[in-house]
């Protein structure tokens, strides 16, 4: 629905963290899914309590692996952070990308000393950084990926 991509740009700009540029890359994803469907290769999942959206995750395959996805967004109202519903949302995503055969979670973000919180949370929920990639967004602002290796039915911790 289109009320769903406005919803998007309120909670990932609620955040403080996006640029207005990145902000609409969140929104195009949504987007892109109305407008092609599950054929986009953007899935989402919403946290919702008494029709009030809280926060959602917008997850999809890496192109050209077999059984790796990506975590292209996970964000949460900046006035409900930290009560466990990105747990929660996390937890979701990571069973639906098993549902779809996906073994391998991949995750990035930025070293950002504003992202500290966010790396934080990767590491609390069990992903690993695996690589630093420097000057990546821009200079002194480098790009950290982390991974998860997801097994059926269960985590699997060494990557």
């Amino acid at each position: 629905m289109r009320e769903d991509a406005d919803v998007v740009r309120d909670i990932v700009a609620s955040t403080g963290l996006f640029r207005p540029d990145e902000i609409g890359i969140a929104v195009e994803l949504v987007e892109e899914r109305l407008r092609v469907g599950p054929a986009s290769g953007y899935h989402f999942i919403f946290a919702e309590r008494e029709g009030r959206v809280l926060g959602y995750s917008c997850y999809g395959p890496v192109p050209l692996t077999l059984q790796s996805y990506d975590l292209y967004w996970i964000a949460v109202r900046k006035d409900l952070q930290g009560t466990g519903i990105g747990r929660m949302l996390l937890e979701r995503s990571e069973a639906a990308v098993i549902e779809l055969g996906g073994r391998r979670v991949y995750i990035e973000t930025s070293s950002k000393a504003m992202y500290r919180n966010t790396r934080r949370f990767y590491d609390r929920n069990g992903y690993r950084a695996e690589a630093t990639l420097k000057e990546f967004y821009s200079p002194g602002d480098h790009k950290v990926i982390y991974v998860k290796a997801l097994l059926q039915g269960q985590e699997v911790m060494k990557v």
